[in-house]
């Protein structure tokens, strides 16, 4: 291990637990070894699948939605 990796572990140590796993889901990612790193929960699978269907069924935003979507925050 090298020095600078060292000296970002034991950086990492003293932050929280969220940020700890989300430094490792970057280490893992650029290493290689990414795969069933996120677990979804059960409410995301939901949310998923319902996009999915949305997909299928063709239901996307309209211009007018989306143009309106981007004045709500300003872009």
């Amino acid at each position: 291990m090298t020095d600078l990796l060292e000296k970002a572990l034991k950086a990492a140590r003293g932050l929280p637990p969220a940020l700890q796993d989300d430094i490792a889901r970057v280490v893992l990612t650029l290493a290689g070894d990414d795969a069933s790193i996120y677990q979804l929960t059960p409410e995301e699978e939901a949310d998923l699948a319902e996009s999915d269907a949305e997909v299928a069924r063709g239901d996307f935003a309209t211009d007018e939605e989306v143009r309106a979507m981007w004045a709500k925050h300003g872009l």
